[in-house]
């Protein structure tokens, strides 16, 4: 088929379902409109005429005789009464009264001395004009909507695109503010390079890929990463959410769609940016959490059709960012509409330090900064956890009254930012800061007991806003992308240090341990469905992780009868770990205590003061034992 007549198709389906749309609106606004007017008419009415009752003819003749009739009006076989006391104090009372065949009203009506009252014969054109009347709101509601419909881009503009659109080098962000996503910048600069110099991309027959998806956890710089390819491409950057989109009006979301690569096409070449696309780009398949929703699927057949009929050449160019790749509809996905899938992950380690210095470029730091040290102390931080702790450390250093920032800055700024701010006003009694003391050393003197473990790098019992009431920081030597089995188990025992060391010293346990085990039992059932490390399943994979950028919750993909010896499993396993603990601080208590003491005293000890404790206890002389990098108080 010829590839304009296809897009005329298209267009011509595209317009046809448009009128549709357009006629169910129009629609619906009618039915609104008379409903309105009938409502307000009814209430109008009411207030004119005020509430109307109907009477019995022999009670009607007794008001007459006792003089309790104002007003009476006779029209064929109705009489209408008006009391001279109304019963309601806001609206008039009215009263119906159907005639019998009494021929002496009349004469009944001046015998009584009643002389206000009066006949009326019905006339058709009374009713016509009451019906007319009635309408008037209707059709002066209906004709303002209709007004307001016939303006630009809908009503009130709900079928024009919203898009913010940034021309030029107006974004501010290049790719020189984008730092630790590498192989990220370099997928992205081939599509720069094509809008720069598209004629030699374009000799060799090669065709610039429709669109990116940028797929990531959030607040790894996924929209930064979008505005920093306008900034380089120096071109018209329309950006959006996929929450734009989607609206109370059934073709709204369709309608922008159109008039956004309308508009696009216009400017070109320009780059299209839609933000958390998976609002309308969710898989129509009901399994999969689509379906269900006629505006969005509107939407998204309106946006699946528009990818299809643009021209690459013109240099038009569309990227997406989401947290959830996993719930997109597959015809989204398929090569021709989102080419290319840019993973922007947690950055590593020369990544982290790439991204401090990017943030901190504005900061004025002392001569004792070393962003080495802080990346290190904060592995699988993103980027926007990185500016947060630059800023927080600006703002330290401020309320000390200092013009620079320290590494002793930073580091605090971290803990701030992981455990929250200290609680100075709470204060823990005798008893609990003695529990909470031997808990946090019972963690530390388990990871240095163990070759396996990281070094301890901070102990204290100083409470902190986000619930903890004392915290040991562990800070790894080098980046590791792997954990061998050994390692994973060594971590299970010390999280079980601060319970074993609470049982052993006030023979009780308490509730501090609640995150220990959270964590601990988190840890051993991986160990068991997903990485293989259990005799019981060897390599059976019986868990697959959902949502990985977001909660990475863990899905069962198993029998119940296999899920309970899961659990069984992972029970012998944590009760082993367990054990060890309990053992490692038996035959250590000397440590323990000392360090406990010292802890009590000082509330917040570095990693190298409890190694000087742990190495003197040991016998250990200064340069045997593993090198610590602590941080100085």
């Amino acid at each position: 088929m010829d590839y304009n007549n296809n897009n005329q198709n298209k267009n011509d389906k595209n317009d046809n379902n448009d009128k549709k749309n357009k006629y169910k609106m129009l629609m619906g606004i009618l039915i609104a409109s008379m409903f309105v007017g009938f409502l307000f008419n009814a209430v109008v009415s009411k207030w004119q005429n005020g509430t109307e009752t109907e009477l019995k003819y022999g009670k009607f003749l007794t008001m007459v005789q006792k003089g309790e009739v104002k007003e009476v009006t006779i029209q064929n076989d109705v009489i209408t009464v008006i009391p001279k006391k109304s019963k309601n104090p806001v609206y008039k009372t009215t009263y119906k009264v159907y005639r019998v065949a009494d021929e002496d009203l009349v004469n009944r009506l001046e015998k009584a001395g009643f002389d206000n009252f009066k006949g009326k014969e019905a006339d058709p054109m009374d009713t016509f004009i009451s019906v007319l009347v009635s309408l008037i709101p209707t059709i002066i509601i209906f004709g303002l909507l209709l007004f307001m419909m016939r303006g630009k881009g809908g009503m009130m503009g709900v079928g024009k695109s919203n898009a913010k659109v940034y021309v030029e080098k107006k974004t501010g962000v290049t790719f020189a503010d984008v730092a630790g996503q590498g192989e990220a910048k370099e997928s992205l600069t081939e599509m720069v390079d094509f809008l720069h110099n598209p004629d030699k991309y374009l000799a060799i027959g090669a065709k610039l890929p429709k669109g990116a998806l940028l797929v990531g956890p959030p607040g790894t710089g996924k929209t930064l990463l979008a505005k920093a390819v306008a900034g380089e491409a120096k071109v018209p950057f329309f950006s959006l959410s996929g929450s734009d989109f989607v609206e109370m009006f059934v073709g709204v979301g369709a309608s922008r769609v159109r008039d956004l690569f309308k508009q696009a096409q216009s400017m070109a070449p320009c780059i299209i940016f839609i933000d958390e696309i998976d609002a309308i780009g969710k898989s129509r398949d009901n399994a999969i959490g689509g379906g269900g929703n006629d505006e969005r699927e509107q939407t998204l057949n309106q946006l699946l059709s528009e990818m299809d009929g643009f021209d690459t050449s013109k240099g038009l160019v569309i990227l997406a960012a989401t947290n959830r790749p996993e719930v997109l509809d597959k015809a989204l996905l398929r090569p021709g509409r989102f080419d290319r899938r840019v993973i922007v992950e947690r950055p590593d380690l020369k990544g982290r330090v790439e991204t401090l210095k990017v943030h901190s470029k504005n900061v004025k730091m002392d001569e004792t900064v070393d962003f080495d040290e802080i990346a290190l102390a904060t592995s699988g931080a993103v980027g926007s956890d990185l500016a947060n702790m630059i800023n927080e450390a600006a703002l330290s250093a401020v309320k000390a009254g200092r013009s620079l920032v320290s590494q002793k800055d930073l580091f605090e700024a971290v803990e701030v930012v992981i455990a929250g701010k200290e609680k100075k006003d709470r204060i823990l009694g005798k008893e609990e800061k003695q529990i909470v003391a031997y808990h946090e050393v019972g963690h530390a003197l388990v990871m240095a007991l163990q070759k396996e473990s990281e070094p301890v790098q901070k102990i204290t019992i100083v409470p902190r806003t986000m619930g903890a009431l004392g915290y040991t920081m562990q800070r790894p030597e080098e980046e590791k992308y792997l954990n061998k089995k050994d390692e994973m188990f060594a971590d299970l025992v010390a999280f079980f240090g601060g319970r074993a060391a609470e049982e052993i010293k006030f023979d009780t346990v308490t509730t501090g341990a609640s995150n220990d085990i959270e964590r601990a039992t988190a840890m051993a059932r991986a160990m068991v469905t997903q990485y293989g490390m259990s005799e019981e399943f060897g390599l059976m994979g019986l868990e697959s992780v959902t949502n990985r950028y977001l909660d990475g919750r863990p899905v069962m993909n198993c029998a119940e009868s296999t899920s309970a010896k899961v659990d069984e499993v992972v029970m012998g396993m944590l009760k082993e770990a367990y054990a060890k603990a309990l053992n490692l601080l038996r035959e250590n208590m000397d440590i323990l205590d000392e360090a406990a003491q010292y802890l009590i005293e000082k509330e917040t000890i570095t990693g190298k003061e409890f190694m000087k404790i742990f190495n003197e206890k040991k016998g250990i002389v200064e340069g045997e034992a593993t090198e610590i990098h602590p941080v100085e108080e």
